[in-house]
């Protein structure tokens, strides 16, 4: 399998997640929106184990590959939130959201060897990358909830609210179980458990700003305007730990998560 192949996984995974989300919109037509976009999720993820035994490894290494992990949990945060609380939006927002990653990889794809330098030849690699990918979904839904409501709401229901802090709590609670497998992977593959490199530090800054919201939630619960805007903030750290400290000088410098 190969990149090549990316297109006839893709093309039938994206049909499926908008007929899903078309359907979302209809009257009883719930059940047909779940199965579509499960069907869709269904195709992706064939094509990421194809992938991993084409490649002899887990497709995580590069940013391509973690653009495809991306591109599935994506669906499957919306999907989540679309079965608990039937927000009709959610899928049509995460199918897009899952598209515009999809494009990125079919417009600009990577050639990838079949090998992984010895770092990443741990076994907390994969957990702690896919735990993280989840996370990233899950947060990025959180971030399309704060957006919406702060552009088009007024005045929120409780139950709105809930359904955000929902999102950041589960989110959260990934991304706290993924800098644990990272740890762990850092202990195996250098001798230590935090040293501080730029990625590992973008990603405390990340941690603490989302716990600072779910604080400032219990704390000022009626001063939801204000919690908005911090998770708003928030995702702005999260994507500056996921991608942006590769432009930074000081990671291409000396960072271990610059391979």
């Amino acid at each position: 399998m190969s990149w090549d192949s990316f297109i006839y996984f893709a093309v039938p995974s994206v049909l499926f997640w908008f007929l899903g989300a078309f359907l979302a919109w209809k009257p009883l037509r719930h059940k047909a929106a779940v199965a579509s976009t499960l069907i869709g999720l269904v195709i992706f993820f064939s094509y990421i184990v194809a992938m991993w035994i084409s490649l002899e490894r887990p497709p995580l290494r590069t940013m391509g590959e973690t653009r495809l992990w991306y591109s599935f949990f994506l669906p499957v945060a919306g999907l989540l939130v679309y079965s608990r609380w039937r927000y009709k939006w959610i899928l049509s927002f995460s199918s897009i959201m899952a598209l515009v990653f999809i494009c990125v990889n079919l417009f600009k794809p990577e050639i990838h060897s079949k090998t992984l330098m010895p770092a990443l030849q741990s076994p907390w690699f994969a957990p702690h990358v896919i735990v993280y990918m989840f996370a990233y979904a899950l947060l990025g839904a959180s971030f399309l909830m704060a957006l919406w409501l702060l552009v088009r709401r007024k005045n929120p229901s409780e139950e709105e609210i809930q359904m955000t802090d929902g999102l950041v709590n589960v989110g959260v609670a990934f991304l706290t179980f993924g800098m644990l497998f990272g740890a762990l992977w850092a202990k195996e593959a250098w001798g230590h458990y935090w040293g501080w490199d730029p990625k590992e530090t973008w990603a405390a800054i990340t941690w603490f700003a989302y716990l600072l919201y779910i604080h400032f939630r219990r704390l000022r619960p009626r001063n939801w305007k204000a919690a908005m805007a911090i998770l708003l903030i928030c995702f702005v750290c999260l994507q500056m730990c996921w991608w942006g400290i590769n432009y930074l000088p000081s990671a291409r410098a000396t960072s271990v998560h610059t391979y």
